[in-house]
């Protein structure tokens, strides 16, 4: 079974910015009573899961595509995931402004994509 380049790379950097955005983020709500060096030590341990998926993407997706549209991809997907992590992680409101933030994103990849 084939599976597209793109299937691949947008998969592979989906996950990697679920462990990003915990590594960065999570650390805020489950252990703001810990040392911040504690939280950098266990936040790194969360990266390298993050690494170890973000590599092979980048790596898959320059088999096809070049590094500007795998960075807007990145970027893309990194407010994808984002979002609903502050919502329904850490509790944020949601904001119109994500709204127009993903906008201005569908206009990056439209304009990276398309030529």
């Amino acid at each position: 079974m084939h599976i597209p380049v793109i299937v691949q790379t947008t998969g592979l950097l989906i996950l990697s910015n679920v462990f990003m955005t915990i590594a960065w983020y999570g650390h805020l709500k489950n252990m703001s009573s810990k040392a911040w060096w504690y939280a950098a030590l266990v936040s790194w341990g969360i990266a390298l899961f993050e690494y170890l998926l973000q590599v092979p993407a980048n790596r898959i997706g320059n088999t096809q595509y070049s590094l500007a549209q795998l960075k807007i991809l990145q970027e893309a997907i990194t407010l994808t995931v984002f979002v609903p992590f502050a919502m329904f992680y850490m509790g944020q409101p949601f904001k119109l402004d994500y709204v127009w933030a993903g906008l201005c994103l569908v206009g990056a990849v439209y304009f990276i994509f398309r030529s």
